[in-house]
């Protein structure tokens, strides 16, 4: 049995917000949840052009940072030869809110829902709803399959680093 514990966020995008821990990191997931790839993975492998997690690190593990591909501060914007894929397949959070796609408690959207998700926070409402939209994202995983040889690794590439973003290891594809 995992000892509840309480984290309390402070970063740029939340004041004082606080979830409690209930389950233990990477495990006591959904069984309809199978992401294939790990958050420090897909930081690993290179995500969100290297701009998803610069300012929020004291939340997650110091592992998960060792060898991420992070955008450097000084840099502003995005920097998609970050991107496993070197490409840009990421659309901007402002159409995210504007699909209500965002839910408070996670601001950043899905991969902060995944990140505290592998680490033992459980929100059963919204855990489903970001499950579901997990799901629906595989249809991608159909449309490499179809239109790319097997093997070209670098067949649609936006596609691919899409997948990536949702823990799908498109390179097995």
């Amino acid at each position: 049995m995992t000892r509840k514990r309480t984290v309390t966020v402070n970063d740029k995008m939340q004041r004082r917000y606080s979830y409690v821990v209930s389950a233990p990191p990477g495990r006591g997931f959904d069984p309809e949840f199978k992401p294939e790839l790990t958050p420090a993975e897909m930081l690993r492998l290179g995500v969100f052009s290297g701009k998803y997690m610069t300012d929020c690190r004291k939340e997650f593990p110091a592992s998960w940072f060792k060898s991420a591909k992070l955008a450097k501060r000084a840099k502003r914007g995005r920097d998609c030869s970050l991107n496993y894929f070197g490409v840009d397949a990421s659309q901007p959070l402002s159409a995210w809110r504007d699909k209500g796609w965002i839910h408070a408690d996670d601001p950043r959207g899905w991969f902060q829902w995944y990140c505290r998700y592998h680490m033992g926070r459980r929100l059963p409402e919204e855990d489903r709803r970001q499950i579901k939209r997990w799901k629906a994202i595989c249809r991608h995983v159909r449309q490499v399959q179809m239109n790319c040889e097997p093997g070209d690794v670098f067949c649609r590439p936006r596609q691919r680093q899409a997948l990536l973003h949702w823990a799908y290891d498109s390179r097995n594809i």
